[in-house]
């Protein structure tokens, strides 16, 4: 199967080969790929290297690369709300949380294109003052189904966006995140960087955000935002109305 990565700074990926299909997930910049079906019309099936989601992309987003460079590690993401590249010469912004292969060169290649940073890029690393930094980053940007980034984010694109700048594999949907990790028993145990999952009138696991202490949290709903959580869930801060039920609480580093 070919390896490909994502050459422009958002890579829709659709349910269906089509342009109207509902758009279930993203790659960012950087991202690696593997061609799994060529479609009609430029659509190609695809599965991500970082979380095996597949879906539906166009080929004009992607390059193709050689083996080598698709098993190498991760090693930088672009640590600024939006970061300046050039690609071939010509500029680019690409969004926070860009995971990179690349060594601590100011250029490097990716099939046919020479890619030039303008920005300092950071090594993935675990700190709590890093965790809230990187969080707070998203704050007030738009919800959006299937979103991974500043520009528009869901709920578990948001905290696998995070977590991977702290150097954290999460897998893509938020009742995935939860088979991860460990458990914490009461709200009052967690700590920062913990995720609260919340399911609906069904018992499936729908939403998921990141604890700050034990009486707040900031997570994708609307926007991503900051709201009051007890024993029960969240309480929206503006209307007091009580908008998710707590199911579980997990535990990753």
């Amino acid at each position: 199967m070919p390896y490909a990565i994502t050459v422009v700074p958002v890579m829709p990926l659709r349910a269906e080969p089509a342009h109207r299909s509902e758009m279930i997930s993203q790659t960012l910049w950087g991202e690696c790929v593997t061609i799994t079906v060529t479609g009609q019309d430029g659509w190609v099936k695809v599965k991500c290297q970082y979380d095996e989601y597949e879906g539906w992309a166009t080929v004009n987003h992607l390059e193709i690369i050689e083996e080598e460079l698709f098993n190498a590690p991760y090693t930088h993401y672009t640590a600024k709300w939006v970061n300046r590249v050039r690609v071939n010469g010509q500029p680019m912004q690409v969004p926070l949380g860009c995971l990179v292969k690349t060594t601590d060169e100011a250029e490097t290649v990716w099939g046919k294109y020479k890619i030039q940073f303008e920005e300092k890029l950071l090594n993935p690393f675990l700190d709590e003052a890093g965790l809230r930094e990187r969080a707070f980053q998203f704050l007030n940007t738009a919800y959006l189904w299937g979103g991974k980034s500043v520009y528009g984010v869901d709920c578990s694109g948001f905290t696998q966006t995070v977590f991977k700048t702290l150097g954290i594999s999460l897998m893509r949907d938020a009742y995935q995140q939860a088979t991860q990790g460990t458990v914490v028993d009461f709200l009052q145990e967690v700590k920062l960087g913990d995720l609260a999952f919340f399911d609906n009138e069904a018992g499936r696991i729908t939403h998921v955000g990141i604890l700050l202490n034990d009486h707040e949290i900031i997570h994708s709903s609307g926007k991503v935002r900051v709201d009051p959580i007890d024993n029960q869930g969240i309480i929206n801060a503006e209307t007091g109305v009580r908008t998710h039920n707590l199911r579980i609480i997990k535990r990753y580093f």
